[in-house]
């Protein structure tokens, strides 16, 4: 993978001090052929060439090592593949891998935690308390998935898959609420940290709910729950991860193939291949009843601070605070509208710092956009509802879908007013615009 970036930073400094490759080389102490790799992305140069660059371009050692191994690192992203019991995670495991590999990337995968302890004799019932067992699982989970990520960064690609078989929020579904809260402080993190350090949630739905009679516990040696158990765990799973901000439910509505077939369009799609769009539905409702929403427990609510930033005319680019009490992620996303429902979609993670500098990029033509989103998932659909403070007789209902043509279940409590996907007057970016 060459690294054009830093070549061509070694190109204009050595333009600027007024040598040629050769010169170069020599002062370096390397070959002429050396210099010309390091400029073209094949090579880098080693740390006693950094120092000895250093001195001859008056740029600090650890600039040098920051620029020149920067470019090293892939592109990184961490996802979670979830589900009930007897739901296909196994099998779906190989269909990732098959299907991403192909795709360019190298796969990872980090093993259930879960079996690799149940199976080696730690267990809820070996130990002397399900808290204690949940808190061995979870440091396990967390050590694990942080050798993947300092694995994935030493690698030599460009796209760098980690696929979870589950992640540390499916914990909670085996907890309750209190040994989830001490679990939660123990570890010194809080729920918003959990569920949003991974990029994307798929969850496959248990055939307890839909396909019965292909449930089994006869190929796991982990799994003890008995078809109702299974279906009552698979809704505590999805609740679980409710609010993270890319859920995707694969459901038991098609055959046991082309449910591996979407979830791997699902993936796609979330990834961008072959380009990252983002299909979506806006129906404008009436104003929900919150207290219905927030006693649901297949739904959370988060808090959202949106902000435009200066762009070019054919693009949107914006920064977002999202989280709940005080524990927020970032994001950078930009978007290029294709079709009335289609549109490229790129988002990046922010550290709260760059954050902070891009709110200096702002564009003061439009104000920020405060609102409360529920997020819902109802009938294996994630619906987004949204808030906001200027309005108290209706909100917004957003779905995001794998196909735009596909049939949308609204729960009986939520009055769809009209559809308003094609209306700009009901996007984000026009709802943010000053008036005149």
């Amino acid at each position: 993978m060459n690294d054009y970036a830093f070549g061509n930073y070694i190109f204009h400094l050595r333009k600027q001090a007024g040598l040629t490759q050769a010169e170069l080389a020599k002062l370096v102490g390397v070959t002429n052929k050396a210099v010309s790799k390091w400029e073209v992305g094949k090579s880098k140069p080693s740390v006693e060439s950094v120092r000895k660059l250093s001195g001859l371009f008056h740029v600090s050692v650890d600039e040098l090592l920051r620029r020149r191994d920067a470019g090293r690192r892939a592109e990184i992203k961490k996802v979670v593949i979830t589900g009930g019991p007897c739901a296909g995670k196994s099998t779906a495991m190989s269909w990732v891998q098959n299907a991403f590999t192909q795709m360019g990337y190298v796969v990872l995968f980090v093993p259930e935690t879960a079996t690799e302890l149940i199976t080696g004799g730690v267990a809820p019932w070996t130990c002397d308390s399900n808290s204690s067992y949940q808190k061995c699982q979870l440091r396990l989970q967390f050590e694990k998935e942080k050798v993947f990520e300092q694995a994935a960064e030493t690698m030599d690609a460009d796209k760098v898959l980690i696929v979870c078989d589950r992640g540390t929020m499916d914990n909670k579904a085996y907890m309750d609420d209190l040994e989830f809260a001490q679990a939660l402080e123990h570890f010194g993190t809080n729920e918003v940290q959990l569920r949003d350090s991974y990029d994307a949630v798929f969850h496959l739905v248990t055939a307890a709910k839909g396909a019965e009679e292909f449930y089994t516990k006869s190929n796991n040696a982990a799994r003890t729950e008995t078809v109702e158990e299974a279906a009552d765990r698979d809704d505590k799973l999805i609740a679980a991860w409710t609010g993270h901000p890319h859920l995707r439910v694969i459901d038991n509505s098609t055959d046991f193939e082309d449910k591996m077939r979407r979830l791997v369009a699902e993936i796609s799609s979330f990834l961008g291949e072959p380009e990252p769009y983002e299909i979506e539905r806006k129906f404008l409702i009436e104003y929900p009843d919150v207290k219905w929403l927030e006693s649901l427990p297949n739904c959370q609510r988060v808090e959202i601070i949106q902000t435009y930033l200066r762009s070019d005319s054919d693009k949107e680019v914006r920064v977002r605070q999202r989280g709940f009490e005080g524990h927020y992620i970032y994001t950078q996303t930009t978007k290029r509208t294709i079709s009335d429902v289609k549109r490229v979609e790129v988002e990046r993670r922010l550290s709260e710092g760059e954050y902070i500098r891009l709110l200096m990029s702002a564009d003061t033509t439009r104000r920020q956009i405060r609102k409360d989103r529920y997020c819902l998932t109802y009938e294996n659909q994630y619906f987004e509802i949204d808030i906001f403070p200027f309005w108290h007789d209706k909100a917004i209902a957003e779905i995001e879908l794998s196909d735009e043509n596909a049939d949308i279940a609204f729960p009986k409590q939520i009055k769809v007013i009209r559809e308003v996907t094609d209306d700009e007057s009901f996007k984000n970016a026009s709802l943010a615009k000053i008036a005149d």
